[in-house]
């Protein structure tokens, strides 16, 4: 039976592996060892805490940073600062030290999604990810009353449309809808149990006479982060904001909201600002909205179906726990990553695991294996140029191939494999999704270069094995292959695909005295071209296996 009870053994190597493929992405075989001999509570400790900010991104033509100037007009540079920007924050999540946040801060993001190209500015996107990477270990509550007044999800859901006498509900329906409350059973016309569409009308009013801020010179006291502004008149008031009173449904318990303080039938700024509070507060209160919450966490980390017992077992302790915490979130991660049923200690049933049960995203599979492969990747301290062109035709490339268009989500509902019922995180996996997940193992291997034939990005396998402690014994195949499988793989294998990798793939059906003498010619002469074509081969097919695609 599904369980939270805690799991307070010693990790070992599987369920260490397993704790660092889905919280961090990936880490390396060092990293697995010494978590392995960690409880959950232990490695938890690590892993949720904080951790330093990472340097602005660069601008590549002037070498130094473009965040927080004021701007004329929307960027003008095609897109590249956009670029820029979303390969800076790539590489935090690849480079960064072992944590959780950059992945919570990703998952925040597929959240409260935005699609970049609706925004004008890269600056916008540039404090909405920082937004998210600040409340990754915070408070949900608190982040959601800092979304609303987010210059990117201003401009992605037509906010800066809304105003008094012209609402736009974009922001408002799917503030109910998906970041919040979510819909729950709909018992009658535009009635969905958890809200209505009178409550989404309400709440637009609500959201109505905010406009970006072109200074990003609004900061918000608490995060220091720039957020966008009321429109106002020549005496600061709210000239473009709703100030009537807002009239919610049964489904909030028939509640009104309305600014504290008015002058002239306009809301001052403190009390617009305090509708939103109230808000927020008001749709928080509610259990289905922890609910909501918990599930979206339940299914980016552990598994996309939710059974009846699931809920009842599962999610519905998580929910209460973040109601209790008043919805910060380290109590709520701690009880699901330290829990019996994250590691498949509370049922017997080989068939109803958590481990090994979900497609990696494109993500995974390419932070996830550059992290584990200790790849070298150029600083942007060093060459900016060099750093975004690897980032671009290396790692961004082939994350949209895979079907990760990153930071750009084909609907305001994010990324399907996150949302979309029944597939979830099957919709990663198509004839061409897969073999462009296939072409990535070969290419890591043999090298990324640019149109020039300038290598950009390459696993260096030889390397790998050879130093840093990395493979116990190159010279043994069978041990070699053994800490491959075992840490590359979320389940053990079958004896016959074992022996596949070791006779077929590396021994190319020679012996082992054979790859012995192989091995110790490359340590003698260095050459390593036998050694080496078989090491990538064995590399390449492992990471074209079914089992690697799984977490």
């Amino acid at each position: 039976m599904a369980s939270l009870a805690l799991y307070q053994d010693i990790l070992g190597r599987k369920n260490a592996a397993h704790l660092l493929r889905r919280l961090p992405f990936g880490s390396t075989k060092k990293e697995i060892d010494q978590f392995a001999n960690k409880t959950p509570a232990e490695a938890l400790n690590l892993l949720l805490a904080k951790q330093p900010e990472p340097a602005d991104p660069v601008d590549p033509t002037t070498g130094q940073t473009w965040i927080g100037k004021a701007l004329d007009d929307k960027d003008t540079d095609h897109g590249m600062l956009k670029d820029c920007l979303k390969a800076w924050w790539i590489d935090q999540m690849i480079t960064s030290s072992l944590s959780a946040v950059p992945k919570l801060t990703f998952f925040l993001h597929t959240h409260f999604t935005t699609i970049e190209s609706r925004v004008n500015y890269s600056q916008s996107l540039y404090y909405q990810i920082k937004l998210l990477r600040y409340y990754a270990l915070g408070n949900l509550k608190t982040l959601s009353k800092k979304i609303c007044l987010d210059g990117a999800m201003l401009r992605n859901l037509d906010g800066f449309l809304n105003q008094a006498g012209r609402p736009n509900e974009n922001f408002a329906r799917e503030f109910l809808e998906l970041y919040t409350i979510g819909k729950g059973p709909q018992t009658g016309p535009g009635d969905y149990t958890n809200y209505t569409e009178e409550d989404i009308v309400a709440a637009a009013r609500i959201f109505s006479g905010y406009q970006e801020d072109k200074t990003f010179a609004n900061l918000d006291p608490e995060t220091g982060l720039a957020q966008i502004v009321l429109k106002t008149n020549a005496t600061n008031l709210a000239v473009q904001h709703d100030a009537s009173t807002k009239q919610f449904s049964h489904a909030f318990d028939g509640k009104t909201i309305a600014p504290a303080e008015k002058i002239n039938g306009l809301a001052t700024q403190e009390a617009a600002l305090g509708e939103l509070d109230e808000l927020v507060e008001m749709i928080f209160a509610r259990e289905a909205t922890a609910r909501h919450f918990c599930r979206k966490l339940y299914r980016f980390f552990v598994y996309y179906h939710i059974t009846e017992e699931t809920e009842n077992n599962i999610i519905a302790p998580l929910a209460q726990t973040l109601l209790a915490n008043n919805y910060e979130m380290d109590a709520v991660l701690r009880m699901m990553f330290s829990s019996k049923h994250f590691y498949d200690a509370d049922n017997t049933t080989l068939t109803d695991n958590v481990i090994g049960s979900v497609i990696k995203s494109p993500l995974d599979i390419v932070a996830g294996s550059l992290r584990f492969f200790r790849v070298n990747l150029p600083a942007v301290e060093s060459d900016a140029t060099l750093f975004y062109k690897t980032y671009g035709q290396a790692i961004l490339k082939p994350l949209g191939e895979q079907g990760l268009h990153f930071y750009e989500p084909y609907d305001v509902a994010g990324y399907d494999a996150y949302h979309q019922y029944p597939s979830y995180h099957r919709n990663w996996i198509s004839s061409n999704f897969l073999a462009r997940r296939y072409e990535y193992s070969k290419k890591i291997t043999e090298g990324f270069k640019d149109n020039e034939g300038l290598l950009l990005l390459r696993m260096d396998i030889v390397d790998y094995v050879r130093y840093s402690g990395n493979i116990t014994d190159p010279s043994d195949a069978t041990r070699l292959v053994q800490e491959f499988t075992d840490y590359l793989l979320p389940e053990i294998i079958t004896t016959e695909r074992f022996d596949y990798y070791v006779k077929v793939i590396l021994l190319d059906d020679l012996s082992e005295a054979n790859w012995k003498r192989e091995w110790q010619r490359y340590l003698d002469t260095g050459d390593d071209g036998a050694v080496r074509i078989q090491l990538e081969n064995l590399v390449k097919t492992i990471m074209q296996s079914p089992e690697f695609q799984l977490s």
